[in-house]
């Protein structure tokens, strides 16, 4: 099976073929040949269906570059890299019948992207930036039980939400919640605080985090005038990368964010879904001023 393995992929990089076929191969671990020198540069299409892998590789973007499509579904997928937000052309990403618990930020950024699968996993988030590219059009994430909240950039996007909000069990991770009436949702676990509307000042580490932000786009254009000895490392790598981006004013955000909760119920998107989900969309703002003027219909 190695040796049959081995002569596909060498076949596919030496005729420089655009698709991969590696469905049903058993495969536990990325196959190394893959990887090997210059990577398959020409591929578009990658299939790796109903295997068992559980990771993808660092490195992914440098070896496959001209991704277009990638197909992984049913497998035992736990962690998707942050490197998945190099692969520039990704348009479609299928990670359907996995063991998701976590959505990287970095997928949300993938400008190219136009469809998303990620149902049947066990997700209880998504990154508040999805959806904010106007390319994606396509999100599936119905039967991820315990997934309550909807970025709500999503809500002029086609979805599939089916068999989510179930009753919220109590999860080893500790994540930040946020209620209101009698829904519930978790917020992403980079999120360290919560505002409301009385909260009008605020914390002076996130005023800190934008101020820096602000200057390095207006002026520096390169965060390395930082070094982890004027910052923590964690604050560091966090202003490389926000949390989110205020659904208002696309105002950056650091450690808090704002939430309000759109019941889908409540929407003309209800007639869609006829009663099959209970999730709600998350509109995540920057202050108390765009989290009061926020409309998720306007």
């Amino acid at each position: 099976m190695a040796s049959e393995l081995c002569k596909t992929i060498s076949v596919a990089r030496l005729e420089k073929h655009k698709n991969l076929f590696l469905n049903y191969r058993n495969l536990h671990h990325f196959p190394l040949e893959l990887l090997k020198d210059e990577g398959l540069q020409y591929l578009e299409r990658l299939y790796m269906k109903r295997n068992s892998l559980t990771t993808l590789p660092e490195n992914l973007a440098q070896k496959l570059p001209n991704l277009v499509e990638l197909y992984l579904h049913s497998n035992n997928i736990v962690v998707v890299p942050e490197a998945i937000g190099s692969l520039v052309k990704l348009q479609c990403l299928d990670l359907s019948d996995n063991a998701l618990e976590i959505v990287c930020p970095e997928i949300g950024r993938l400008r190219a992207l136009r469809h998303l699968r990620l149902a049947n996993n066990q997700l209880q988030f998504l990154p508040p930036d999805l959806g904010r590219s106007r390319e994606l059009q396509y999100v599936y994430v119905d039967n991820n039980i315990h997934l309550k909240g909807l970025p709500s950039y999503l809500y002029n996007k086609v979805i599939g939400c089916s068999g989510c909000g179930a009753p919220i069990q109590v999860s080893e991770v500790k994540l930040l919640s946020f209620s209101s009436g009698q829904l519930t949702v978790f917020l992403p676990a980079e999120v360290k605080a919560i505002g409301t509307e009385n909260d009008h000042v605020l914390p002076l580490q996130e005023l800190a985090m934008r101020s820096l932000h602000h200057t390095y786009h207006s002026f520096l254009k390169d965060l390395n005038f930082l070094s982890p000895i004027s910052l923590p490392r964690s604050l560091l790598e966090l202003l490389h990368c926000p949390l989110g981006h205020c659904h208002r004013c696309s105002e950056p955000m650091f450690t808090i964010v704002y939430p309000k909760l759109f019941p889908l119920r409540e929407t003309p998107m209800a007639g869609l879904h006829q009663g099959r989900t209970t999730v709600s969309f998350v509109a995540y703002c920057c202050s108390t001023q765009c989290l009061q003027t926020f409309d998720l219909l306007s």
